[in-house]
Parts: C-alpha cells; sequence; structure tokens
C-alpha cells in the first residue's frame, strides 16, 4: 500500500481568529473548491465545526460521475488545527491536517498535510501517476488563487513544500 501526502503551505494577511472563523465554517469549503468538482454539501451543518461532527457531500472528480465522500472532523484544537478524515468515499484513506500559526511578521501560516492511499491496488497507483495527482494539485491550486483573491496582500505570498509535481509517496 502506498501512501501519498502533498504539503502546502500559505501566507495569509489576517489574525488567526480570523483564519480560523474562515476555515471552521464548513459552508465556506465551497467557495474554494473548483467548480469542475462539482463539489455539493449533503448535510445540514452547523456555522462552526466540531470534533466528531460529519459531513457528507458528492463530488465529481472524474468523467463527471458522481461519487459522495463522507469525512469526519476527526480532531480539532481551536484556533491551531483541524483534522479531517475519511469515513466513505473515492479514497481507500485520506486524512487531512489544516495547521495554522503565526510567523514572524505576524502573517499566518496556514499548512495543509494530505495523506491519501487510492483504490485499486496497482491500477489505482497507475492513475494516480496519470489523473490523481494532478487533479488534487489542481484543486489546491485553485484553492491558493482563491485565498489570495479573498485575504490579499500587496504581494500574494505563497510557500510550498511538495506542491510541485506529483505528491509523494511517503
Amino acid at each position: 500500500m502506498k501512501i501519498y501526502q502533498l504539503k502546502t503551505v500559505q501566507k495569509l494577511p489576517v489574525s488567526l481568529e480570523t483564519a480560523w472563523d474562515f476555515f471552521s465554517n464548513p459552508q465556506n469549503l465551497t467557495k474554494i473548491t473548483p467548480a469542475w468538482l462539482n463539489f455539493q454539501i449533503m448535510s445540514d451543518l452547523p456555522q462552526k465545526m466540531r470534533a466528531g461532527m460529519i459531513i457528507s457531500y458528492t463530488v465529481k472528480p472524474l468523467l463527471n460521475i458522481p461519487t459522495t465522500w463522507v469525512t469526519e472532523i476527526a480532531h480539532v484544537n481551536e484556533p491551531f488545527y483541524f483534522v479531517d478524515e475519511q469515513r466513505f468515499g473515492p479514497y481507500k484513506m485520506w486524512h487531512h491536517e489544516h495547521i495554522f500559526r503565526k510567523d514572524k511578521d505576524g502573517l499566518v501560516l496556514m499548512e495543509d498535510i494530505v495523506s491519501y492511499v487510492v483504490p485499486f491496488g496497482i491500477l489505482g497507483r497507475i492513475m494516480h501517476r496519470l489523473v490523481i495527482s494532478k487533479k488534487i494539485k489542481e484543486i489546491f491550486d485553485y484553492r491558493t488563487e482563491v485565498l489570495n483573491k479573498l485575504f490579499p496582500v500587496d504581494k500574494p505570498h505563497r510557500t510550498a513544500t511538495r506542491n510541485v509535481g506529483e505528491p509523494q509517496v511517503i
């Protein structure tokens, strides 16, 4: 079983509280997800996430085929991090850490660490190399662009680790 990992770090010119308020509201996920994914939240959600919360959505990641994706907010440490994990969906395993901290300039460093396993053995690994890794990178690149527009600075800041090319096998 190969575990792939994508890491991104983005600087946001906001307070930790502002970043937390935005990212802890599950409705904002729609704002930072590309339209081609056809992302639709199916659950009734509160304004703020909590540990143990289940979120159900549909996505159309490949060939416009709808897929149900169910995640659980597994861990929350406000305003520093939360973790969502797939309970049912397109991956064999999906673990997404969202980490927020202040840098020396007072900007928020938002780090995403996504660890995942694709299904279907060797066929899945081939699909990962040809399509899946590029789509995941595209989703996070889109997110970076949207966040730079929502939280503008004089010059957009982005530091990426392992967000260039294919996600790494760990």
